[in-house]
């Protein structure tokens, strides 16, 4: 483990880091964006992609340069690695040689334990797990950081430097990985479903869809922003709008009958165990 001055001057050196984000997909882009909203030239990233005309378009979009993957390893001082889980094992089997110890890699790979990695580069390298989702495109996502065993404090730090910028972060034993996945991860879609549900509601009620649409969303972000800032259980802030013998609490009755809560558990239980699945079948 670093000392404290040591870790803060590691810290430090983060602002004068290159980073490469090696297979820039929807979440490599996301991560890369982010960086340049938060003030990062496009000098200090480069990026990767699997195809050629890939790579010219974020070229033209965001004015960073575009290598192969092992240039990549090279000349950046962070990795973060940003392929499907099912292409990580010939990725790290094709840069392992030219990965030098003590490279950080930061991995984005849902599913994959931070063991993956350090099974298949030079031994004592740092990996760091994250977790963010879609959110990070306008600054609000949830993203949720792990160390692996050759990771330290100042390395956790290095990330929240690099994903703060998109949202909060949170700092989770790897163990919890796979329901952050599930609960965060994916979590976004969850609440896309139930907007498009109640939009759909209010055009049944007769409302216009842009109407419904404007109230359900607006709705939405109301309610969010009282359960981050008023410090309420979401059970005291459910209650104080549910009258006796009202219209919510008629409507609440309706969506317990119909087994929402119990759908929700199993709905994410079965996303933390596909996610287990997707990478057993990168190991395997």
């Amino acid at each position: 483990m670093k000392s404290s001055s040591a870790a803060e001057f590691f810290v430090e050196r983060f602002f004068d880091m290159t980073i490469a984000v090696i297979g820039t997909g929807k979440i490599g882009e996301l991560v890369l964006s982010g960086l340049l909203r938060a003030g990062r030239q496009a000098s200090e990233l480069l990026v990767t992609a699997r195809r050629a005309e890939r790579g010219q378009e974020l070229a033209e979009r965001y004015g960073v340069r575009v290598v192969d993957n092992l240039t990549a390893v090279e000349e950046a001082d962070i990795l973060a690695i940003a392929v499907k889980p099912q292409d990580a094992g010939a990725l790290l089997d094709e840069i392992r040689a030219k990965v030098p110890p003590g490279k950080l890699v930061v991995s984005l790979c849902a599913g994959l334990p931070t063991k993956f990695f350090a099974d298949r580069l030079p031994e004592g390298t740092p990996v760091v797990r994250v977790m963010t989702n879609t959110p990070a495109l306008v600054d609000q996502a949830m993203t949720a950081i792990s160390a692996g065993p050759h990771a330290d404090a100042s390395h956790l730090e290095i990330a929240e430097e690099m994903f703060r910028p998109l949202g909060s972060v949170v700092r989770v034993p790897e163990s919890q990985q796979d329901a952050v996945t599930a609960l965060s991860g994916s979590g976004p879609a969850y609440f896309y479903l139930l907007v498009e549900a109640m939009v759909d509601a209010g055009i049944l009620l007769g409302l216009p869809r842009q109407v419904a649409h404007e109230l359900i969303v607006q709705t939405a972000i109301g309610s969010a922003i009282m359960l981050r800032d008023s410090g309420e259980h979401p059970v005291k802030l459910r209650e104080a709008v549910t009258s006796p013998a009202g219209t919510t609490i008629s409507a609440i009755r309706e969506l317990e009958n119909h087994g929402v809560r119990a759908a929700m558990l199993a709905a994410l239980e079965a996303a933390r165990d596909r996610a287990r699945e997707i990478a057993q079948q990168a190991i395997d």
